[in-house]
């Protein structure tokens, strides 16, 4: 069904490409974090861009102001729709006008300042999207109860136990699922009964998830979008939604399925390494509604006498007589002989290396791009286009490493990460 047939809703979908990403250093020291490699040969934003592209809604706006630079190329090099199907994914970069002249200063303040470039399409609803979350919605049919509901704005929401709760804004929802308050991460130690979910709402819902956090996923009606902004409120989740259940009909929209924020490194590597799993969380093998991204035209991987195990490979791979368990494995990586992987994300590489470059490798006495020779690395991510030398051991020696900056890598919460564009010298041993 076409977005603009008759009786058809006018759907704009804004993608919030977030702050400086902080919390996913150093994956973020050089890219938005949209734009970080997932998943082997995809991008983070290509979860919500595919979301709205298998519902149906193929007008795509994506705000984004830190480090924008490969995620632009990216953009550019996966989304070219035909020009019957009217569709476009647009990157919207903080600009100076008249009317304003500064950096975004929070999620309403971003599409606020992007609001005339909006109006020109004449939308009639807004889908909002965070461009750090993994899931798998029909946003058509969270757009269809939004309509039949009545209401001028629903929150998708997801339900969590009292612990979880604390982390997220809180939803407190009566019998027709409209919001009556909303509470913005409560305190452990705050008593929050009143706010569990009430039983006609529950649904099949288990026992221990008693309350409706939000997913910081919203449908405006454009309208109510247009009033909602007209003040200098900066943020959705602390002060436009908060004030508009003063005064609008605010519902929740209980999502069921998987969904996970890949905001930090320890959730990024947990949430990558679970698609090793026979069964896993987020699946990428659905045909009728699948992840897309960049073509690249990439020779198939070369496997020569390697044992791999519950791990995903990439196009233009090369192993050699190596191991590899339990990982992650992205597009042109070279894995030489000898070495072993285990929980590992290697994120590839950009362009392969020709025997030119690697003689004058030689010559600088810097290791070639991949994985050199009797390497075994373990709970670590190798961002792109790193060089990793022979003989190298990382995270194996059992040494715990305070989080931060150590010189040639990073410490978060027990993963060692070597950045981009990385040289390791043969022999290292972190």
């Amino acid at each position: 069904m076409a977005q603009n047939s008759v009786n058809e809703p006018r759907v704009l979908a804004i993608i919030l490409g977030g702050g400086k990403g902080t919390r996913l250093y150093p994956l973020t020291k050089e890219r938005s974090k949209p734009a970080v490699p997932f998943g082997g040969k995809y991008r983070i934003v290509d979860i919500p861009i595919s979301n709205c592209i298998n519902s149906g809604y193929r007008k795509i706006y994506l705000l984004t102001q830190f480090n924008s630079a490969s995620l632009h190329q990216h953009i550019i090099n996966s989304y070219s729709f035909d020009r019957f199907s009217k569709g476009f994914v647009e990157i919207l970069a903080a600009e100076q006008t008249l009317e304003h002249s500064g950096w975004y200063e929070g999620t309403a303040d971003a599409v606020r300042k992007n609001i005339s470039h909006f109006h020109v399409q004449h939308p009639t609803h807004y889908v909002i999207l965070s461009g750090d979350q993994l899931y798998r919605m029909n946003l058509r049919e969270f757009m269809d109860t939004h309509i039949a509901s009545g209401a001028d704005i629903t929150i998708a929401a997801k339900a969590v136990n009292r612990s979880d709760a604390s982390g997220f804004g809180i939803m407190k929802v009566d019998k027709s699922n409209q919001i009556t308050e909303f509470m913005e991460k409560p305190a452990k130690d705050l008593n929050i009964d009143e706010w569990k979910i009430p039983a006609d709402s529950r649904g099949d819902l288990p026992k221990q998830l008693e309350y409706l956090a939000s997913m910081g996923i919203y449908i405006f009606n454009a309208e109510t979008m247009d009033e909602m902004l007209d003040n200098d409120f900066n943020d959705f989740g602390k002060e436009i939604i908060p004030m508009a259940i003063q005064s609008k009909k605010v519902a929740s929209y209980i999502f069921n399925g998987y969904w996970e924020d890949i905001g930090t490194i320890r959730s990024f590597y947990e949430a990558t390494l679970d698609l090793t799993k026979p069964m896993p969380s987020f699946n990428f093998y659905d045909e009728d509604k699948p992840i897309y991204t960049h073509m690249r035209n990439l020779p198939p991987s070369k496997v020569n006498n390697a044992d791999i195990n519950a791990s995903l490979t990439s196009e233009g791979c090369v192993i050699t007589n190596s191991r590899i368990q339990h990982s992650v494995v992205g597009v042109r990586s070279i894995i030489n002989e000898g070495s072993d992987l285990e929980g590992v994300i290697m994120m590839g590489a950009d362009f392969y290396e020709n025997d030119t470059q690697k003689e004058e490798n030689k010559k600088r006495g810097i290791p070639n791009m991949g994985i050199g020779k009797n390497c075994k690395i373990t709970k670590a991510i190798i961002d792109k286009n790193a060089r990793v030398g022979d003989n190298c051991c990382i995270n194996v020696s059992g040494k715990k490493y305070e989080d931060g900056d150590h010189g040639l890598f990073y410490s978060a919460d027990g993963i060692i990460v070597i950045r981009k564009f990385a040289e390791i010298p043969a022999g290292t041993v972190i």
